[in-house]
């Protein structure tokens, strides 16, 4: 009889731990029981796991007692105060938070992609940024097939990347500004909640998220660069894929959308290979179709765990570079999704 296991779910109540409880219900992880967790104001909270009626309860040390596995998604302070705590106590835990991603020490892994890096862990996982696993999704096979030299993203990032707050607060100031009210008294949160000035995001566009750091980048853009290269390369500050990043946020609810600009090693490579390798690729769909009309959207990509790709097309002013187009349910492959999806490879390949 294969072995189940008590699963724990830090940060139960927000808009990625709910789509974690329903990614762990419909996986093939063996769940013997779940227990779900959140802060004291969550707490007394009820969900429904598999029909089973739970409730929420306060986060302390002691909560992991007896469990093998927990997935978080609770904020990089709760991450590193609690994970530790439930390491100590026997569990494998993967973190959506961005607490461990750049620890040497600590995996961060997409499955398709890298899986091999989970052999290497020390009861911590770290997931990695949404917009980073969907265009690392996009660019692997690729890799795999022609090599890598350069990659040029632009983010068109939705509004649920900050978390379901920012949704509220973009159909408020949507609503504001159709009322011909001032969207400034809604703007609270965005482009990133602990910054100085606040703006609107309805019938706006913010090139900004998380912090502006003294480099002229944004956190989230250095995320992007050495988030990719740690995935691909296992070296966050490898010369070999020259990477750079402009990150927006956009007006749309879920699903993040991405201009690729990439240059293969191989300069034999024709759009017409780079749809085959990618349309062969695990957890990619190719919606590349321009006779009719055919190609990703955020409000179509919502609800999939897939990575949607198009508008592949070769960069007739340099050989050996492409642009690509990529689209993705950023709270689902971006965050819930693939953290269940670790979880899963972490059963089939006996570490945990």
């Amino acid at each position: 009889m294969s072995k189940e296991y008590n699963v724990a779910i830090l940060g139960a109540t927000g808009a990625v731990g709910r789509r974690m409880i329903d990614q762990l219900a419909k996986s093939t992880i063996p769940v013997k029981s779940v227990k779900l967790l959140a802060s004291s104001r969550s707490a007394g909270t009820h969900l429904k796991f598999r029909n089973q009626d739970l409730v929420v309860e306060e986060t302390t040390p002691d909560s992991f007692d007896g469990v093998d596995l927990v997935l978080s998604s609770a904020g990089g302070s709760v991450s590193k105060k609690f994970l530790p705590e439930a390491v100590k106590r026997g569990a494998v835990c993967v973190d959506n938070t961005s607490a461990f991603r750049m620890d040497e020490d600590v995996p961060l892994v997409v499955p398709e992609v890298n899986p091999e890096a989970l052999k290497n862990h020390h009861g911590i996982i770290a997931n990695p940024n949404c917009s980073t696993i969907q265009m690392v999704m996009a660019l692997e096979p690729v890799r795999r097939k022609f090599g890598l030299k350069q990659i040029i993203v632009s983010t068109y990032q939705a509004a649920s990347g900050a978390g379901q707050a920012a949704i509220d607060e973009l159909k408020k100031e949507s609503q504001a500004y159709l009322d011909g009210k001032n969207m400034q008294e809604d703007a609270k949160i965005l482009p990133t909640k602990g910054d100085k000035k606040h703006y609107p995001l309805a019938f706006n566009l913010l090139p900004q998220i998380d912090v502006l750091e003294d480099s002229g980048y944004s956190h989230e853009e250095w995320k992007m660069i050495h988030e990719t290269k740690k995935i691909m390369l296992n070296d966050m500050n490898s010369k070999d894929i020259k990477v750079t990043a402009t990150c927006v946020r956009v007006p749309v609810p879920i699903a993040h959308g991405e201009s690729v600009y990439f240059t293969v090693e191989d300069e034999s490579a024709t759009a017409e290979d780079i749809m085959d390798v990618i349309a062969d690729f695990p957890g990619d769909v190719l919606q590349d179709d321009i006779k009719n009309q055919i190609y990703p959207q955020p409000i179509n990509a919502e609800g999939s765990r897939d990575t949607f790709v198009g508008r592949i097309r070769p960069d007739y002013e340099n050989k050996g570079a492409f642009n690509m187009w990529v689209v993705s349910d950023n709270l689902l492959k971006g965050a819930a999704w693939n953290t269940v999806e670790n979880a899963e490879y972490l059963v089939k390949m006996g570490l945990i």
